[in-house]
């Protein structure tokens, strides 16, 4: 290859000379081509898969929650949803002791949609005075609504709009595959912001504005009732035990007394969010500004805690039978057809001829990983001092996905590449639960590892 007379060649740019001992630097084996062969032809998981690893799946768990349905996100990034209300289903069925629900995440979804739509206009208004390319209106601008979240959103949402079961509400196409809808309802909204800020710099009344919102909310609503359905005001609902066998007459509900009834109390200061953010310091808790799901609910906080200290929360509670929402960076070192997330699943060095070095916290910083995805966190699996040596989680896949809809972490996966926990506080000691009440540090939504979960 010869590089012309035209190209780059200033400092900072690849030079002729420069490719030359690129070229001369490579670490070439005889091997190479039969490796450049095989890669140009398989997949590279297919390569790297370490053969040591595939013996039988270890399936035991000496301490195991009871097991409930598989539900399945379908092409959507609900993955938070669905892991906040297996836990609430999952806490409804250990305080009944036989009844089982599902409850319908197409009409919470809605209820999100509608929120995020408002959190976007509002914020818009908010921030009408600044310039276009100001960070804060680019972050509203550029992603105005998602199907992505967290735990915070279930609790807001659940408390304000209440629950449906499934079969009064069930998926559609769009709560199933919510790109092209989302994409659309994103369209207009940034046709909508843009006028916002028209009228704000025209010095139009609060109220004119106020006014305006609302008609654009309505237009959203709209679109919302023609993809995901009309949410119910109220119904007729019977419970069924586990084995289907209906338990009396069924009785008239609206989603707020429903929600009573299977839950009992706003889920608001029940519990505590803690994360692992090796970067900052632990025992210190933090608060994501914008990270919520309705403009007038909670921002994200949460008390960063060592490994450590976050295995033993999630044991004290997984003992008491008490599932609990966490996230991960899933796609690391996933075997999808066995449902196994190991560093050991994947030999990338060897297949490469190279090291991949960096600890957790680096990962971070450089945005080469972060929390992704959220499941339930169901069992673990102790060794005789007490000490993790697995984990158990159920996903949002699909019951034919995994452990038939499981997956399982080895302990060292788990403390690389798990990030969030929410837990109740009957688990959480004084000292922590202090703690989560100070002050948080006010940390933006930018950060790398503050995505939403999906």
């Amino acid at each position: 290859m010869v590089i012309g007379a035209s190209a780059q060649t200033s400092q900072g740019g690849i030079s002729e000379q420069m490719l030359v001992q690129i070229k001369k630097l490579q670490t070439t084996t005889v091997a190479d081509r039969a490796l450049r062969n095989a890669i140009a032809m398989n997949a590279i998981d297919n390569l790297a898969k370490n053969h040591q690893n595939a013996g039988e799946l270890d399936t035991y768990f000496n301490v195991e929650t009871k097991q409930q349905s598989i539900t399945d996100q379908k092409s959507s990034g609900r993955c938070w949803m669905f892991s906040g209300l297996n836990v609430l289903r999952a806490n409804f069925a250990k305080r009944t002791d036989s009844l089982s629900v599902e409850f319908s995440q197409d009409y919470l979804f809605f209820w999100d949609q509608l929120e995020k739509s408002n959190l976007f206009l509002q914020g818009v208004i908010d921030t009408a005075r600044k310039p276009i390319d100001d960070q804060r209106v680019q972050f509203f601008f550029k992603n105005p609504i998602s199907d992505g979240g967290t735990f915070c959103g279930v609790a807001d949402l659940t408390a304000k709009y209440g629950l449906v079961p499934k079969a009064v509400m069930p998926e559609t196409f769009s709560s199933d595959n919510t790109s092209k809808m989302s994409r659309l309802i994103d369209s207009k909204l940034r046709e909508f912001g843009l006028q916002l800020r028209d009228m704000v710099s025209a010095g139009k009344k609060t109220a004119d504005v106020e006014k305006s919102k609302t008609q654009m909310l309505a237009t959203i609503y709209h679109m919302l009732v023609l993809t995901l359905g009309e949410p119910p005001t109220q119904f007729s609902y019977v419970f069924r035990d586990k084995n289907g066998k209906a338990i009396g007459a069924p009785k008239q509900y609206t989603p707020q007394s429903f929600y009573q009834n299977v839950v009992g109390q706003p889920l608001n200061g029940t519990f505590i969010m803690v994360m692992n953010d090796p970067r900052r310091p632990y025992y210190k808790t933090y608060e994501v500004e914008y990270d919520r799901h309705t403009y007038d609910g909670h921002n994200w906080k949460y008390l960063n805690l060592p490994m450590q200290d976050i295995e033993q929360l999630a044991i004290a509670s997984l003992k008491d039978g008490r599932k609990l929402y966490s996230s991960y960076d899933v796609g690391k070192f996933l075997d999808r057809k066995r449902g196994l997330c190991d560093i050991q699943n994947y030999d990338y060095e060897s297949l490469f001829g190279t090291t991949f070095g960096m600890n957790k916290a680096q990962r971070i910083s450089t945005f080469d990983s972060g929390s992704t995805h959220a499941m339930t966190l169901t069992a673990v699996d102790l060794d005789a001092d007490g000490k993790p040596i697995k984990w158990k989680v159920e996903n949002s896949w699909g019951a034919t996905n995994g452990q038939q809809g499981c997956l399982i972490m080895t302990a060292e996966w788990f403390r690389e590449y798990m990030f969030r926990l929410v837990v109740d506080k009957q688990y959480v000691s004084e000292n922590l639960l202090k703690l989560s009440e100070q002050t948080p540090v006010m940390v933006m939504p930018e950060d790398p590892l503050f995505a939403v979960d999906e």
